[in-house]
């Protein structure tokens, strides 16, 4: 799941690239009765539809987990990509209107990129779209998301505690996140395991599975140790990791192991930077460590860490 680094690259690039645009249409295949608030409603996105047309970009920009694009209209789009979505922005064509050669991979696809073959649009990863904004320059904006777990909804930009964000908790990279702002957050959860703890949206924004690993790897903390056990140090070390490697993160323009692609179709570069998520079996890092990393189950997630020198505070 694109975390706070790949929704912030992604917001960046958008916000360079959106603003003036108007938007001419708007196109999905999302179906699903069981959501009310989202476009998978089909309601919903004949509401949707109307509400964008003829709109203008005016920024974008990022909350959590979620983009935020701020239209001329006083009307915010809110794209949460779940588990495998991402933004792309290029040139593309509905299949029937595609007149070259298509690559095997892409024919059962409904719009292809209209660039050329040497695109990263053209990336495997990119062809499974669901969602297109079509602007008046002639680009398009689309949301590829191959298990079409991913959020679109809309709302008045005014109301700052919409329903889609008043859950979350606080910028973890804003200045005003201070130490005690982090300690307070984290033990309204004294009896949960720091991990678990970490990628708990209520209580801070847009951390999730890869860098709560990598964070508490530089903290030196075991992924289970309960909250309420583990000392002020050491959470001084949790706090101060979570800022370096979501910068960190921002700075390689995101993770790209799994799906995530940047709206350029390019992939980012932290996964070239792990130093735990996914290493399971590999010699630990640190230097001087005999550790092996090892993969537990921490609630319902994957937990990747070195048991020699992650101490556990239960």
């Amino acid at each position: 799941m694109p975390e706070l680094p790949e929704v912030q690259t992604t917001a960046s690039k958008l916000n360079e690239l959106l603003p003036g645009l108007k938007i001419i249409s708007v196109w999905s295949d999302y179906s699903s009765p069981i959501y009310k608030d989202q476009i998978k409603n089909k309601k919903y996105f004949t509401n949707f539809e109307k509400s964008v047309l003829g709109a203008k970009i005016k920024n974008v920009a990022r909350r959590a987990k979620n983009v935020l694009i701020h239209l001329s209209n006083g009307k915010t789009v809110l794209v949460h990509m779940k588990m495998t979505g991402h933004l792309l922005y290029g040139s593309y064509r509905g299949k029937k209107e595609f007149k070259a050669e298509i690559p095997d991979l892409w024919r059962k696809e409904k719009w292809l990129p209209n660039e050329n073959p040497e695109s990263l649009l053209w990336d495997s990863y990119n062809r499974f779209i669901h969602l297109v904004f079509s602007f008046s320059n002639g680009k398009n904006l689309v949301l590829s998301d191959v298990r079409k777990f991913a959020k679109v909804a809309i709302f008045d930009s005014s109301d700052l505690e919409s329903k889609h964000l008043k859950h979350l908790g606080p910028e973890p990279l804003l200045q005003s996140f201070t130490f005690s702002i982090f300690k307070e957050r984290i033990a309204k959860k004294p009896r949960g395991k720091i991990k678990t703890v970490l990628m708990d949206q209520e209580i801070i924004a847009g951390i999730g599975n890869i860098y709560s690993d990598e964070v508490l790897f530089e903290a030196e903390v075991h992924p289970e140790s309960i909250v309420s056990k583990i000392p002020d140090k050491k959470l001084q070390d949790i706090f101060k990791a979570v800022k370096i490697l979501l910068n960190k993160g921002i700075d390689f323009r995101g993770d790209s192991m799994s799906d995530y692609r940047m709206p350029s179709g390019e992939k980012g570069d932290f996964q070239n930077h792990h130093k735990v998520y996914r290493k399971t079996g590999a010699k630990c890092p640190k230097k001087n460590c005999i550790g092996v990393v090892s993969r537990i189950k921490v609630g319902a997630r994957s937990g990747h860490f070195c048991p020699v020198h992650q101490k556990k505070f239960i």
